[in-house]
């Protein structure tokens, strides 16, 4: 009859806690009206009660701090970080003893031990302790494991391993939608918007230190989620910057082409990189969280091969006197143009100048100013209507 040799027990024991932050302690607040039975006990208990708050001890809230009872949720942007201790529970002297600790995701195996080398050995009743971090960058099941090899006296060489598995949540979602700039019914500007919707769908309060946007090298960015107050910035969320559990809040900010980039109209055309969000948060009690989106890009507005916009015009005119503005005309297209000018009269805007003059040839992405002069002859708010004629093509 064939008997299995017996199962050797290792020597050492291997315990993991992750770390995190204390949460406050609560408590059921129990209380009736004088007139019953216990009278005044009931709050006589939850003053002497040194977990209550003083003068406030109906609040399930008190003073005290208690440590995690379970694992807790992690969420994507968040730091892990968790304690392993190997203890030699023998009363014999292991040696060469090697502790590895790799994190396991859908798509990587990240190897997160302080250090690679074997301690020499480890007497009874000592312990290897390490922490070790690592920012949460994927969502879904992660598997931490933790490998433990070791030589006893007798020279026989041991190896064990355990496996800690835990789901990383997302914490937030993120929406972002784009404006072009209109200066008139007709025509669009250089300037985007961006709004971004930021919801919180985690179970807890957040406090949302930082949503910035960090544009491309194409755009300049001005932020427009503060007022000035008295000469002071002040934010337009309020003086409590928390995003209560499911609530959405909105940021926007406003982009602009750089001027090296402006100036050529070939460049923003089509598909154009705009730049990423960059969200830091805090939770309980200073937990830090931080997220950058990937690249945000958009749909270019099309100019067609040639594009007037008008760059200096006054506010105010005199009736039946002279005013001067100043356009620009940028080519486009891929081919060197002819331009002819063409000045076409309104009711009430009359232009001073020759009409059908050549302005000559110009080059692909190169760009024109013209100073115009023209007259009113209607009071009001008048609407300036932009018309235009392309010429032969060389």
């Amino acid at each position: 009859m064939e008997v299995n040799p017996p199962k050797q027990e290792h020597l050492l024991a291997l315990k993991v806690m992750r770390l995190t932050k204390p949460t406050l302690f609560t408590n059921i607040p129990v209380t009736c009206e004088e007139k019953d039975l216990p009278g005044d006990l009931f709050n006589q208990l939850m003053r002497d009660d040194p977990s209550t708050v003083n003068g406030a001890e109906i609040l399930m809230l008190g003073e005290m701090l208690t440590l995690p009872q379970n694992f807790g949720n992690i969420f994507l942007g968040e730091t892990f970080s968790s304690y392993i201790s190997v203890h030699n529970d023998s009363n014999q002297v292991v040696k060469d003893i090697l502790v590895k600790a790799d994190l396991q995701t859908s798509s990587q195996r990240l190897n997160l031990s302080a250090s690679n080398a074997a301690v020499a050995e480890l007497k009874p009743d000592c312990c290897i302790d390490d922490v070790i971090h690592h920012e949460v960058k994927e969502i879904g099941t992660h598997i931490l494991v933790c490998a433990v090899s070791y030589t006893t006296q007798g020279g026989e060489k041991m190896y064990f391993r355990k496996f800690f598995k835990f789901q990383v949540l997302k914490p937030l979602d993120v929406k972002t939608k784009f404006y072009n700039a209109e200066s008139d019914l007709n025509s669009v500007t250089d300037e985007v918007f961006l709004e971004a919707q930021i919801q919180n769908i985690t179970t807890s309060p957040m406090f949302m230190e930082k949503v910035s946007l960090e544009p491309s090298i194409m755009y300049n960015v001005a932020e427009l989620n503060s007022v000035n107050q008295a000469g002071e910035c002040v934010t337009t969320f309020g003086s409590r910057a928390y995003l209560q559990p499911m609530d959405t809040r909105q940021y926007l900010y406003c982009l602009k082409p750089k001027k090296e980039f402006a100036e050529k109209a070939g460049i923003i055309k089509g598909v154009t990189v705009i730049g990423k969000l960059d969200i830091v948060w805090k939770t309980n009690l200073g937990e830090r969280g931080r997220l950058q989106t990937s690249q945000l890009q958009r749909m270019a507005p099309g100019y067609g091969d040639v594009r007037l916009s008008l760059e200096a015009i006054p506010d105010t005119v005199n009736l039946e006197e002279p005013f001067h503005i100043t356009c620009k005309i940028t080519n486009c297209s891929e081919r060197t143009m002819d331009l002819v000018l063409e000045m076409c009269n309104t009711s009430s805007i009359h232009w001073c100048g020759i009409s059908g003059r050549q302005l000559g040839k110009l080059h692909p992405s190169s760009s024109l100013c013209l100073a115009l002069t023209l007259l009113s002859s209607v009071q009001g708010l008048q609407g300036c209507h932009q018309t235009g004629k392309s010429e032969k093509d060389n």
